[in-house]
């Protein structure tokens, strides 16, 4: 699967997707930091990729409308330290595998992924 991890995620998120065999790509491959989400949202549709964040602005289906994108995984961590979202991706990235995830949205929390088609 192709993705794209957000400049908010550790390094390390990118690194759990990879050894799970997937194609990933960050924002800050892109160039220098603090692209706007408009951009980052643009680049995901061109490339194809998923895209994966902390940034609740991506869970605005008013903005990002299930199905006109690849995909988007917004997660909702009441905890944003590194060892969390560690914790949290190891978990997604089985789901990953498992569900359809192609032009919806994903929130994901530390309990459960809530999907919006």
């Amino acid at each position: 699967m192709k993705l794209k991890t957000d400049e908010n995620l550790p390094v390390e998120a990118a690194d759990i997707l990879r050894a799970h065999g997937h194609n990933v790509s960050t924002v800050s491959d892109q160039g220098p930091g603090g692209a706007r989400d408009a951009d980052v949202a643009v680049a995901c549709g061109l490339e194809g990729r998923v895209l994966i964040s902390l940034d609740v602005d991506f869970a605005d289906i008013r903005s990002h409308a299930p199905g006109t994108h690849p995909g988007i995984v917004v997660l909702r961590l009441s905890r944003q330290d590194k060892a969390s979202i560690v914790s949290v991706m190891r978990r997604l990235v089985t789901s990953l595998g498992e569900e359809q995830i192609a032009g919806r949205l994903w929130i994901v929390d530390e309990r459960r992924i809530r999907v919006r088609e």
